[in-house]
């Protein structure tokens, strides 16, 4: 192995493990808590080679985001390869992508509260956020009829990300949250 693959292979290991720590920071204490002073401490690296991987705390989240819709991505497809019939898909997408944001509440802000530094809904965004609207995009394109399939997916997205930061936030009762989500998915396909 040549010196240049090892620096390369200690460079990313090094910047996994800025991520990982941010992650875990952030679910533990919130994103407040997470600042470069802080995680340079957790990692035992100094703020230099902190900022030799990133510009900042921002940089930082939206690495985490990336990272987050990555897993979010995979989840999407895994719940839509198990459920049955348009409506079933669409009903597995919405609980996995729920369940997704309950898991790793943090994760999910970084990913969709919080502003960040990508591009979205652009053929500049990272593969890994393309890859988790596709998710939600295959289980609503075959209930778009004469619809636009991008908007009726940003649309579906809109709903169901309303449903989950409003009932996270306390503002919606968690009591009547698998309601809700099944009126919304009802609401997309066609009578059953």
């Amino acid at each position: 192995m040549s010196i240049q693959t090892r620096r390369e292979r200690e460079r990313a290991e090094r910047e996994r493990l800025i991520i990982t720590a941010a992650r875990e920071l952030a679910e533990t204490e919130g994103w407040d808590a997470v600042t470069t002073r802080r995680l340079a401490a957790e990692i035992e690296y100094s703020q230099p080679v902190l900022y030799s991987h990133f510009k900042g705390k921002d940089a930082i989240m939206a690495a985490v985001a990336v990272q987050g819709f990555a897993e979010l991505a995979v989840e999407l497809s895994a719940a839509r390869a198990a459920a049955d019939g348009t409506h079933g898909t669409l009903a597995a997408v919405a609980t996995a992508y729920a369940a997704f944001a309950e898991r790793r509440p943090a994760l999910y802000d970084a990913m969709f509260t919080h502003a960040v530094d990508l591009p979205f809904a652009t053929p500049e965004a990272p593969a890994a956020l393309q890859g988790a609207f596709a998710g939600l995009l295959h289980a609503v394109e075959p209930l778009a009829g004469d619809d636009d399939p991008g908007l009726l997916t940003e649309t579906f997205w809109s709903g169901l990300h309303g449903l989950v930061t409003l009932m996270r936030s306390g503002r919606l009762p968690r009591e009547a949250h698998a309601r809700r989500l099944t009126l919304l998915i009802d609401r997309f396909t066609p009578p059953r």
